[in-house]
């Protein structure tokens, strides 16, 4: 070949290091492109077929040499639609290939890219710079779940979020062992903090009216209670009886003789022998001295309602010390503690909120998105120290503006007992409340969820009960705000209500041989049968936030000096074989 093949060789240099440069150019050009990828320059040298000894140094070729696995810098921006993909993978997109009534048409194809600057367009697409649509896996709206395996270009919808009507409550508190409410008295034997059922509903009487005057004793003087012209009057359900007494002229009838009587035990039989000549069986109240020693009254049993007039002085000028007034059969504790109250009346809400404590509030949400502010309330009705179990009774504000005998509080789920360990004996996991209606607003079914451990009773220096979650899973219809993209590749849609709602997932697509992928414009790949096909995932994607070229100037300008010093030098070449050839010319002349 001689100087023919030096002046060939040469050529293919220079061919060689213009490739180089017009890489070094167009990374330089792009160095501000969003996920631009550059190209760097490789070069092979062309051996000619020759014996060993005869082999010379060859000719070369310059070859594109892809970066595709070498990742820019990530920065962070303030368009919430853009994206970034930290490691490995491309965004799926898809370019349109035309309109149709106002509608955008794609073909199916599926490109591949590291520009993630989307924006959301008119017609509810995410489009990034170069105008490539994206591609994700749509998400169930009920489950949040990922519906389909097939990428589709995302139309994110303006449309109103229809109003969900709240069926489930997650609602879990700590109940004090003593609830410290208005009505309760420390002071007072246990009960006081109970929710008095008698209160708030006509309760039977299972108890005789009573009432207790003066302590004395059975050997007592009678005339430290009685003296003569002193009276006793006791009416029972209307018929009056009045004790007469005198002093030595002898017990008839209702007159009484305090100085025959003797002691206050004769007197007291005296009076009863009296009464009960003069009323009927069964209407007969009983005077006598209790466990204590005080003079005390009883009816007969507990339909008879006694009035007292006592005019009593007796030597201790205290007489029976039995206050005048009219007193009725009583309800007993333990009768009064197995009554529920299942519903409260307007007129005994003030009644209602003293003897019980609150236990939260929450707006739920009827079919129709309107709200509606559920009040609860907690009501202890029995306890160990009563004798009982510790029970509670939850109760609702079901009406508001309730006046009179109208329904404000009605009472939801049975009783809730605890056993020594705090702990619902038997568990109660949940409590259903059927047909709740607040306010107007019927709200349907709704299930309270207090979980495994989400109930308790345990001792509260405040007496309060504490309540540690609740949540509901409605909300009123609303309004498109806004759409964005978060740190696990999902793309959330805000409403005016507060709602944000997932309605895609950006996927990634991962390849084999990743710098085997064919350049398009507009920074997009295509797959090719060097790359393999892609693989689907959805790691590694990053919101608010873009890729930089991984071009990097300093380097590229080193790269450049180098490749003008190449083709310099490559002309030096081509010169000197010009030179010699010449001189070979000159030997004939």
């Amino acid at each position: 070949m001689g100087i023919y093949g030096a002046l060939s060789t040469a050529v293919t240099g220079l061919r060689a290091q213009s490739f180089a440069l017009e890489n070094i150019s167009g990374n330089i050009a792009n160095s501000q492109t969003t996920g631009f990828k550059r190209i760097d320059t490789d070069f092979v040298d062309m051996i000619p077929d020759a014996a060993q000894k005869r082999q010379t140094a060859g000719s070369v070729l310059a070859y594109s040499r892809s970066t595709n696995n070498i990742q820019g810098d990530i920065k962070g921006t303030s368009t919430e639609t853009n994206m970034a993909i930290n490691g490995n993978g491309f965004f799926v997109v898809e370019p349109p290939i035309g309109m149709s009534d106002g509608d955008t048409l794609f073909a199916g194809a599926n490109y591949y890219t590291r520009r993630g600057d989307f924006e959301l367009d008119k017609n509810g697409y995410l489009v990034n710079g170069s105008g490539y649509y994206l591609k994700g896996l749509p998400i169930d709206p009920a489950t949040q779940n990922i519906s389909s395996s097939v990428p589709q270009v995302l139309q994110v919808s303006s449309a109103f979020l229809p109003a969900q009507q709240t069926t489930s409550v997650n609602y879990e508190l700590n109940l004090p062992q003593l609830p410290k409410t208005a009505a309760y008295q420390a002071s007072k034997t246990p009960g006081s903090e109970l929710l008095r059922a008698q209160d708030f509903l006509n309760i039977t009487p299972d108890t005789a009216a009573t009432t207790s005057g003066a302590t004395t004793t059975s050997g007592a003087a009678a005339n430290t209670i009685a003296s003569a012209g002193n009276t006793l009057t006791l009416t029972v359900n209307g018929t009056p009886v009045t004790i007469t007494f005198n002093e030595g002229g002898g017990t008839s009838g209702t007159n009484v003789d305090v100085t025959a009587s003797g002691t206050v035990g004769g007197l007291l039989t005296a009076i009863q022998t009296a009464i009960n000549g003069a009323l009927p069986a069964g209407d007969r109240p009983t005077v006598a001295l209790n466990s204590s020693g005080a003079i005390t009254v009883t009816g007969a049993d507990a339909t008879d309602v006694v009035q007292v007039a006592d005019n009593t002085t007796g030597t201790s000028s205290l007489g029976f010390g039995l206050a005048d007034g009219t007193y009725n059969p009583t309800v007993s504790s333990a009768l009064a503690l197995q009554q529920r109250v299942n519903s409260v009346s307007a007129d005994k809400a003030d009644a209602f909120v003293s003897q019980s404590i609150s236990g939260g509030a929450v707006t739920v949400y009827a079919g129709n998105g309107a709200p509606a502010n559920v009040q609860m309330r907690w009501a202890k009705v029995n306890s160990t120290a009563n004798g009982g179990s510790e029970k509670w009774n939850l109760f609702i504000l079901t009406n508001s503006q309730a006046t009179g005998t109208g329904t404000a509080w009605s009472r939801f789920g049975g009783d809730y007992t605890f056993g020594p360990d705090g702990s619902p004996n038997p568990p109660v996991e949940s409590t259903e409340l059927q047909g709740l209606q607040v306010n107007g607003v019927a709200i349907g079914d709704i299930t309270l969820q207090h979980g495994a451990s989400g109930l308790t009773q345990f001792a509260d220096p405040n007496g309060n009960a504490e309540v540690t979650t609740l949540n509901q899973n409605g909300y009123a219809a609303g309004e498109f705000v806004s759409v964005a993209v978060n740190d696990n590749g999902r793309v959330v849609v805000s409403y005016t209500n507060g709602q944000q709602l997932e309605v895609a997932q950006v996927v990634t697509a991962n390849f084999s041989a990743v710098n085997a992928l064919k350049r398009m414009d507009g920074g997009v790949f295509a797959a090719t049968s060097e790359s393999g096909e892609p693989l689907l995932d959805t790691d590694g994607v990053i919101g608010s936030a873009v890729e930089a070229s991984n071009t990097d100037i300093s380097e590229e300008f080193t790269k450049l000096i180098v490749t003008q010093q190449a083709y310099a030098a490559g002309t030096r070449i081509v010169s000197a074989a010009d030179q010699m050839l010449q001189e070979s010319l000159n030997m004939i002349r």
